[in-house]
């Protein structure tokens, strides 16, 4: 079937179902336009979403990602950003080979339906030109043919009439003949004209327009095509990501079927593990005979007498705290109705800064069993420094032989570092040697030099680090039951800061027990003295505080704490004026005892309030 010869009469549908077919494939650009663009800010958002849930970077949150069922969400994190990246790739695809190929096609599509119904459009002027030349010679032959009638009829009756002269019959006569000459001339252009009409019109509907139909229906046709191909490549950008998809869903399943209970709660042990053993029985006290109460690992005390029991060193065991010692109370606080301006902002000289300090260093001086003061001031020390001890021995016995095997795996990092820059550098230096033109051998002399510098360092480091890791390794396994009696709250009545050291000479009735802690001088080994500096824990929490006024801690020692702001109390006022409190694990200091009311637990030192 062919337009030319059964829509030969229809020009004018065909322009509008051509212009309509170009339309439809306009509109078909634009829809695939959108969709690249629905999935060009899927995949972003999908980047965003996987991006926002993405561990930050030296956090402590990144270190929560060793567990296998975080270490599966990050997997799907992950995938997820390479999904995104799939639908990246159907945009981009969908752009180029439709949207960009298509747009370009009606363009061309465009100039080549004009140039075909501007064919039509001059083929149908020419025949309708052709018709009215017909019409034309027609007309004038039929205008002729009536003119030399009236003129035959004329002359008859001239003819007829015997009144009229001979010469006017002749003019007569000479008139029709014309007439009829002239009629004869317009039938023969006439013939001819139609003749050259019929043969145009033949030519121009069984040639021209079925040949001008034809081009437009193989475009409309060639158009239809490409839409459908279109739509083909459209299903085919889809497909073609469809096995990477499937890779990262298979990823994520084999991500999900990767985690593993049992691990995360082994970790979970590595990670917490203290190392200490559950504490023993308790031993019964024997309260109806008075004098000679036996003294039980859960004692908080040694008392005098007959029932002294003898300290056990071997399981490292501390100085005991009575908890309910009467001793004198601290000069009072300035009154809390003073203002902020009238109490010191933090210690405003040396003096004052080094004065808790200096007070506990003459309790350590005065007291006997110094080697729990020297603990305690070493502790405070280093507290107040805000860092840890060197060797980690603020932690537990497990977590402790963790963080020196860990410290120890980065300096030899950082040895094999420093010698893969040494060989390095004697490899260059042999180069030099041997062609002194490509630089000086003595020039890395120095180089060399502090590298081997900084390696004997990081080795003597590691001796050390290594040596605190195999003590900690080799005291793991043997410990006394007062030890673990005490492990149990992590030592905590030895942590109570200096001034403890005094109430380790006191018993419940007020008096001091200077036998006692002389023996237990005499008692203790020179490891054992080694040994009680590795073993700090943090000072215990003995109350709350809420802080009166803002206080700026700009000087060393001191915390800076905000009005209103809550806080733990680890040691009251000694009578100098301020109160060591804690924010978190990592953050405490002195603030001025009147900016703060403070809140003494019932179980610790009795109940106090400052205001």
């Amino acid at each position: 079937m062919s337009w030319g010869t059964e829509l030969w009469d229809q020009f004018d549908n065909l322009e509008k179902h051509t212009q309509w077919g170009i339309d439809v494939l306009e509109k078909y650009i634009k829809f695939v336009k959108e969709r690249t663009e629905i999935e060009l800010s899927y995949a972003k958002q999908l980047r965003n979403l996987s991006k926002k849930y993405q561990p930050k970077k030296n956090s402590k949150e990144e270190e929560e990602y060793r567990y296998t069922s975080t270490r599966a969400f990050l997997a799907t994190l992950n995938e997820m950003n390479d999904y995104a990246g799939q639908h990246e790739v159907i945009s981009e695809n969908m752009t180029s080979l439709i949207t960009a190929e298509l747009t370009r096609y009606v363009q061309e599509l465009k100039q080549e339906r004009k140039s075909h119904f501007h064919d039509g459009r001059k083929a149908q002027q020419h025949i309708e030109t052709c018709w009215k030349q017909l019409e034309a010679s027609k007309r004038r032959f039929e205008r002729d043919c009536k003119e030399a009638d009236r003129a035959q009829q004329y002359f008859e009756k001239m003819d007829a009439d015997i009144n009229v002269t001979k010469a006017d019959v002749e003019k007569a006569r000479q008139q029709a003949q014309l007439r009829h000459q002239m009629a004869e001339d317009s039938k023969a252009e006439y013939s001819s004209t139609l003749q050259k009409f019929n043969s145009e019109q033949h030519e121009h509907y069984y040639t021209h327009i079925p040949n001008i139909f034809q081009k437009i229906q193989e475009m409309e046709e060639r158009r239809i095509v490409r839409i459908g191909e279109s739509m083909k490549t459209f299903a085919e950008v889809d497909r073609q990501v469809i096995p990477i998809i499937g890779k990262c869903l298979d990823e994520i399943t084999k991500a999900a079927e990767s985690v593993d209970h049992k691990n995360d709660s082994q970790m979970v042990i590595e990670a917490f593990k203290s190392g200490f053993e559950p504490p023993g029985d308790v031993d019964f006290e024997d309260f109806t005979q008075p004098m000679k109460r036996t003294v039980s690992e859960s004692s908080l005390s040694n008392s005098r007498g007959d029932g002294k029991s003898e300290p056990k060193f071997g399981s490292k065991s501390k100085g005991k705290l009575w908890p309910f010692i009467k001793k004198n109370k601290p000069p009072p606080p300035p009154p809390a109705s003073a203002s902020p301006s009238a109490v010191p902002n933090g210690p405003q000289s040396p003096k004052q800064q080094k004065e808790p300090l200096s007070h506990r260093f003459n309790e350590f001086m005065t007291s006997k069993p110094k080697i729990h003061c020297f603990r305690s001031l070493k502790r405070g020390l280093s507290l107040k420094l805000g860092a840890g001890p060197e060797d980690f021995s603020n932690l537990p016995p497990e977590q402790r032989r963790k963080k020196l095997q860990q410290k120890v795996d980065e300096l030899n990092r950082d040895i094999q570092k420093e010698m893969d820059s040494r060989d390095a550098l004697t490899k260059m230096k042999d180069v030099y040697i041997k062609n002194p033109q490509m630089g000086d051998a003595a020039s890395v002399d120095h180089r060399l030099a502090e590298l081997g510098q900084n390696i004997e360092k990081l080795r003597l480091e590691v001796q050390k680090f290594e040596g605190w890791l195999a003590e900690v390794e080799g005291r793991l396994p043997a410990r006394s039951e007062q030890s673990r009696r005490q492990s149990g709250v992590y030592e905590a009545q030895n942590a109570s800061g200096v001034n403890s050291c005094a109430q380790d000479r006191e018993s419940p009735d007020g008096s001091y027990t200077e036998e006692q802690s002389q023996e237990t001088e005499m008692k203790v080994p020179a490891t054992d003295f080694d040994d009680e500096f590795d073993d700090e824990e943090p000072l215990p929490t003995i109350g709350t505080c809420k802080a009166l006024y803002t206080f700026e801690g700009q000087n060393e020692g001191t915390i800076s704490v905000a009005e209103g702001e809550m806080l733990y109390v680890i040691e009251e006022d000694k009578g100098d004026g301020w109160t060591r409190i804690r924010r978190n694990e990592d953050e405490e200091g002195y603030v001025p005892t009147s900016y703060v009311e403070v809140y003494l637990d019932k179980n610790a030192k009795g109940a106090m309030t400052y205001i």
